[in-house]
């Protein structure tokens, strides 16, 4: 940042309504046990996850949604963000110290034809494969990096099945950090891996799958001067409530019946609960909507649990093409399970034949997404089925990825290649001759669409 007389009384006024870390508790989820905000610490003594805690009662009457509507036309980088825009709720750190790359910002595409197809009143889906590396992850790792900035770190490190190494590794080149990476042997698709590659992570493929990759890195940054950056870290999740903030930004303020949404690691529904409850609680909207998490089949101790009433038990090896949910020891169930008491909220589970013809439904009205996104539209179409959606409903979906995050899984798709798969819904390419009349036949075979 320019370092005129303008910019020195931005940076002033800024300081002057947020103060620091230090203003924070980081309270375990578990126990109860609190901890200083301003410290690297990423579990309880416990082993439990923790919470950011503000000081809502602090913040009463001084912020309301005006002053969130007037940063949209500035042209200053935290306000531009759509993470930082929304800073009171999310972190109190010193601008200098911010890392962004004009994260959020996300387009909310109203979906007449899936909503018809869904059996739902109105659909808008919340695209976070626009965010500047592909997916919702930067919205985290804009907090998380710049909380490791503030700390005075100079290293980093994920496990990770491809988005979360690739924001990462984005945010911490942008900074001048290094990036250590731990991928699942054989996991990982190749339009993610190629991100932290990209970007300079230094990249290790081990020989196990996701969850084996998280048990490694805790351990390394337990015994090493590295800040881990997994959806553990709970700067992250303070990043990613600002989808919610965002979402309701994009309607104006007003409150969706449902918020629906694909569920792996659970930090973006136990983030978006969190960030409901904070905006009620200050009083800036008056009801919370529902929340419903989708899980694929072969990935769904949350769902398990959920409809046995049992304690959550983990899968020792989840499996599902949509590689972005293929975790089957959720880091954050806890915070998801008190997210969703507190929203009413409901889970469900699909098949990987579901969010296969979910994405092609997405794809087709020319917005897409990568699997793991496009469960939230099959979830969406199971729970309508079973009557817990309606049309009387407005739904709000989240897409968590990009479409080219996982392009083979589209090609395959198309062409007929996924083995026990019915790809009835394909756009296969054709082969046709050199000749005008060639293509005028084939054309003609073509259904309108």
């Amino acid at each position: 940042m320019a370092n005129s007389t303008g910019d020195r009384e931005r940076r002033a006024a800024y300081r002057s309504g947020m103060q620091s870390l230090a203003t924070l508790k980081l309270v375990c989820v578990v126990c109860a046990e609190g901890y200083a905000a301003d410290r690297a610490r990423i579990r309880c003594e416990c082993g439990g996850t923790l919470d950011v805690v503000h000081d809502i009662q602090a913040m009463r009457g001084k912020l309301s949604v005006d002053i969130f509507d007037q940063r949209l036309g500035s042209i200053r980088p935290e306000d531009r963000s759509g993470v930082w825009r929304f800073r009171e709720l999310i972190l109190p750190i010193d601008p200098e110290e911010i890392v962004t790359r004009g994260e959020g910002r996300t387009n909310l595409y109203p979906a007449p034809d899936l909503a018809t197809r869904a059996g739902v009143g109105a659909l808008l889906l919340k695209h976070e494969g626009e965010n500047p590396t592909g997916s919702f992850k930067d919205r985290g790792m804009t907090a998380g990096v710049s909380v490791a900035r503030a700390l005075g770190k100079a290293r980093v490190a994920c496990a990770s099945t491809g988005n979360t190494s690739a924001s990462m590794a984005s945010f911490a080149a942008a900074c001048g950090m290094e990036a250590i990476v731990f991928i699942p042997d054989g996991q990982i698709a190749y339009g993610k891996l190629s991100q932290a590659l990209a970007f300079g992570a230094r990249t290790l493929q081990i020989d196990g799958d996701f969850d084996a990759a998280m048990a490694l890195v805790e351990d390394l940054c337990t015994q090493e001067s590295t800040y881990l950056l997994n959806s553990v870290n709970p700067f992250r999740i303070e990043g990613q409530k600002s989808i919610g903030f965002e979402l309701l930004q994009d309607m104006g303020w007003e409150v969706p019946d449902w918020i629906v949404l694909p569920g792996g690691n659970l930090g973006n529904s136990s983030a978006i609960a969190k960030g409901l409850l904070e905006l009620r609680e200050l009083g800036l909207i008056s009801k919370l909507p529902r929340m419903a998490v989708v899980q694929a089949a072969g990935a769904n101790p949350l769902y398990t649990a959920w409809t046995t009433g049992a304690p959550l038990e983990p899968i020792a090896h989840a499996e599902t093409l949509a590689s972005a949910i293929r975790i089957g020891a959720p880091v954050s169930w806890r915070k998801c399970l008190r997210g969703l008491r507190a929203l009413d909220g409901v889970v469900c589970e699909v098949s990987d034949q579901e969010i296969l013809d979910a994405k092609a439904h997405i794809d087709g009205a020319g917005i897409g997404a990568e699997p793991a996104s496009c469960a939230t539209f099959a979830g969406i179409c199971k729970l309508a089925a079973q009557g817990t959606l309606g049309p009387g409903n407005t739904v709000c979906g989240i897409l968590t990825g990009h479409l080219l995050k996982d392009p083979d899984v589209v090609v395959q798709y198309h062409r007929g290649e996924l083995d026990g798969f019915s790809t009835g819904l394909a756009n296969a390419p054709r082969t046709v001759a050199c000749d005008i009349d060639a293509i005028r036949g084939v054309l003609r075979e073509y259904a309108p669409r």
